[in-house]
C-alpha cells in the first residue's frame, strides 16, 4: 500500500485530491486507500462514472487526465496524421468538478494536437453528439453523471458517428489509457487558436433543427399544446427547453417547479435526482395540483432522459419508460405515412416492452431490438443498412427512460421528446386514456423491472453460476411455466436461433439470461431478463407479461417475480428493491 500513496502523490497534481491520500495515509487508514487505490477506475460503457474523490478508483483530476491521454493516443491511432481541422468537442454538465473536468481534458486535447469544440458554459447532453455531427468532429466527451447522486461524476465518449463509442473502441481506449498513465500536461489551457468556443453557433443550429422537426412532422399539434408543469430537477434542461418552446411560439404554455429549476449540484429537494425513482417528480406534482394542471413533464439532470406523470381523476399516474415509449411510437404512426418511409423501422433494446413489436408490424413498419443502451441503440440507427432492404431508423427508446429522434441527434434526447410528447398530447384528450385504447387493440403488457443489490462481482457470477446449474442446457419450468427458449448471452447460447448461436452479440465478460415462458388460462405467457448491471453493484431483472385484461398481466408478473426470488436469487447476501412484495 505504502508504494501506491507514493506512486499517487507523485503523480497528481491535485493539492486537494493529494491532501485526501496524505490524510488517510497518516491516520494508517487502510480500509479508505485500499478502496481507492488498489483497483483503477474502469473504462466501460461509453466511458466512466464513479464517486468523486482521490483514488484511481475515483472521478478526479488525475482520472480525467490519464483518461483523456489514452482516447487522445487512441484517436492518433485510429485516424493517422491529424488534420487541421480535426476536432474534438468538449462539454459539461451543471455537477461538481465537471467544468474543472472538462478544462482540463481540452488541455489534453490541445496539448496533442487537436482543435478542441469548447462548450464555454453548462449543456445538456445531446449536444456533444449533435456538435460531433455538426462539425465533423473525430470525437466528443462529456463531463456528466447524469442522474446519479450528487456526489458521482463521469466521462462519457462518442465517436465520429456522434454515437456513444461502443466494442470494440472501448477496448482499445481503456488499452490506451493503460499506456499513458503519466501525466504529460496539467494547468488548464485557458487560450489557444485551437480552442473554439462553439456552443452559440451549435446552440443555434440544434435549435433549428429541433424546430425544423417538429413543424414538418407534426404542424397541425402546435397550436392545441396543452398547459403542464416543468422540472429539471436542478439540471440544465431549463434554459433548452426554455428556447425550445420560445421558437415553437409557445413557451407560455410552461409553469416551472421554482424550487427545482436552477442547476443546483447538491439537488436538495431529492433523494436521487433520477425521475424513474419513487418521489423524484412529488413536488412537480404538487405544483402542478396547486395550478390545476393535470400534466407533469421532467427531465434528469443532463436533461437526455424525460418523465411523464398525469392527473387521472383525483391520483397521479407517473408512466414507465415503455409506456412513454409506445405512446410516443403510437403517435409517429399515426403521423407518418409508411408509404413515404418505405422499409422505415424502429428499435428497442432487448430488455424493454414487446409491444413495439406488435405495435410495429400492425402498422406496416419494421422493428429490431439491440442490446442495452444508446451505445447499441445509436450505433445501429447510424448504419440502417447494415441488413438490405432496410430503410432510416424513425424512433428508438429503451425502458430507462430514454428516447432517440435520429432525425436530430443519434443519442437519447429530453428535450426533444418532450416536444415531441406535447405535440401527441395536442392530438389525445389524454395520454392515460391513449395508452388503454392502444391495451385494449394490442393487450396488456405488464413490466415489472426491478434488482438486487449485490455486494461484489464474485457474488453476482456465483449466483448466476447457480441459475445454469438448473437445467442442461437449460431448466424445464420456473413455477409451473414451461421454459419455451432460453437465450444466454454470457455463453453464446440461443435454444430458438438456428444452430443454438445468437443473433445479438454474446460476452463472456457479462452476464444476461433472457426467458421466455409458457402462457396460463389467464395470460399469454411471460419473457423476463435478469443481467449485471455494468455502471452498479446491482443484478437486474426485466420482466413482463402479456394478457387480455391488466389484472391477469399483472398477476402473472408478479407470481413470476417472486419464483425467480425463490428459487433462482435466494442468496442471503442479495438485497432486493423494495418495490414489490416478493413474500
Amino acid at each position: 500500500m505504502e508504494a501506491l500513496v507514493k506512486e499517487w502523490l507523485r503523480l497528481d497534481k491535485d493539492p486537494i485530491t493529494c491532501l485526501e491520500i496524505e490524510t488517510f495515509a497518516a491516520e494508517a487508514n487502510m480500509k479508505e486507500l485500499e478502496s481507492r487505490l488498489s483497483s483503477r477506475l474502469t473504462f466501460g460503457t461509453a466511458g466512466l462514472r464513479a464517486q468523486m474523490g482521490a483514488g484511481f478508483s475515483r472521478m478526479n483530476s488525475l482520472t480525467v487526465v490519464q483518461t483523456s491521454q489514452g482516447l487522445a493516443e487512441y484517436l492518433l491511432k485510429e485516424y493517422g496524421p491529424l488534420p487541421a481541422s480535426a476536432g474534438i468537442v468538449v462539454g459539461y454538465d451543471a455537477r461538481h468538478n465537471s467544468k474543472r473536468f472538462a478544462e482540463l481534458a481540452a488541455t489534453v486535447f490541445l496539448a496533442k494536437g487537436f482543435k478542441v469544440f469548447w462548450y464555454n458554459a453548462f449543456v445538456h447532453t445531446p449536444m456533444v453528439p449533435f456538435g460531433v455531427n455538426l462539425l465533423k468532429a473525430v470525437a466528443g466527451v462529456m463531463i456528466t453523471a447524469s442522474h446519479n447522486p450528487a456526489q458521482d461524476n463521469g466521462y462519457k465518449v462518442y465517436g465520429s458517428n456522434s454515437c456513444q463509442i461502443n466494442s470494440p473502441a472501448d477496448a482499445q481506449i481503456a488499452a490506451a489509457i493503460l499506456s499513458n498513465l503519466e501525466p504529460t500536461t496539467w494547468q488548464e489551457q485557458t487560450e489557444s487558436p485551437r480552442k473554439e468556443a462553439v456552443l452559440p453557433f451549435v446552440k443555434s443550429q440544434y435549435m433549428l433543427s429541433l424546430a425544423k422537426y417538429i413543424t414538418l412532422q407534426f404542424p397541425t399539434e402546435l397550436k392545441n399544446y396543452p398547459q403542464f408543469v416543468y422540472t429539471p430537477l436542478h439540471g440544465v434542461g431549463l434554459e433548452y427547453l426554455t428556447e425550445a418552446l420560445e421558437q415553437l411560439g409557445v413557451s407560455e404554455l410552461m409553469a416551472v417547479v421554482e424550487q427545482q429549476a436552477e442547476p443546483n449540484a447538491e439537488f436538495p429537494t431529492v433523494k436521487y435526482p433520477n425521475p424513474e425513482e419513487k418521489g423524484a417528480l412529488d413536488l412537480a406534482m404538487a405544483t402542478a395540483d396547486g395550478k390545476g394542471l393535470h400534466l407533469v413533464l421532467a427531465n434528469d439532470p443532463d436533461a437526455d432522459r424525460f418523465a411523464v406523470a398525469e392527473k387521472v381523476g383525483d391520483k397521479w399516474h407517473q408512466f414507465t419508460g415503455d409506456q412513454i415509449g409506445v405512446l410516443i411510437a403510437s403517435f409517429l404512426f399515426e403521423n407518418i405515412d409508411n408509404r413515404h418511409h418505405v422499409n422505415s423501422f424502429v428499435l428497442t433494446t432487448a430488455v424493454s416492452s414487446q409491444m413495439l413489436a406488435f405495435m410495429a408490424q400492425d402498422q406496416g413498419f419494421r422493428f429490431e431490438e439491440t442490446l442495452t443502451g444508446f451505445k447499441w441503440l445509436g450505433n445501429r440507427a447510424s448504419n440502417p443498412h447494415m441488413k438490405i432492404g432496410h430503410g432510416p431508423v424513425l424512433f428508438g427508446y429503451e425502458e430507462a427512460l430514454g428516447y432517440m429522434f435520429p432525425s436530430v441527434v443519434l443519442d437519447k434526447d429530453g428535450i426533444v421528446a418532450s416536444l415531441v410528447f406535447l405535440s401527441a398530447c395536442a392530438k389525445w384528450a389524454s395520454p392515460w386514456a391513449k395508452l388503454q385504447e392502444l391495451y385494449q387493440k394490442y393487450g396488456y403488457f405488464q413490466t415489472v423491472n426491478t434488482y438486487w443489490r449485490s455486494p461484489d462481482i464474485a457474488t453476482t457470477v456465483k449466483v448466476f453460476a447457480k441459475v445454469r446449474s438448473l437445467g442442461n442446457p437449460f431448466p424445464h419450468a420456473l413455477d409451473n411455466r414451461k421454459f419455451l427458449r432460453w437465450r444466454d448471452l454470457t455463453k453464446g447460447y440461443d435454444s430458438g436461433a438456428e444452430d443454438n448461436v445468437p443473433v445479438l452479440p454474446s460476452s463472456n465478460n457479462t452476464q444476461m439470461i433472457t426467458c421466455w415462458l409458457s402462457g396460463t388460462d389467464t395470460d399469454h405467457g411471460i419473457r423476463f431478463t435478469v443481467r449485471a448491471s455494468g455502471t452498479e453493484p446491482k443484478i437486474k431483472i426485466y420482466l413482463e407479461c402479456i394478457s387480455k385484461d391488466a389484472e391477469s398481466a399483472k398477476t402473472g408478473a408478479l407470481q413470476t417475480l417472486r419464483a425467480v426470488c425463490k428459487d433462482w436469487f435466494n442468496d442471503p447476501a442479495l438485497l432486493i428493491e423494495q418495490k414489490y412484495s416478493v413474500k
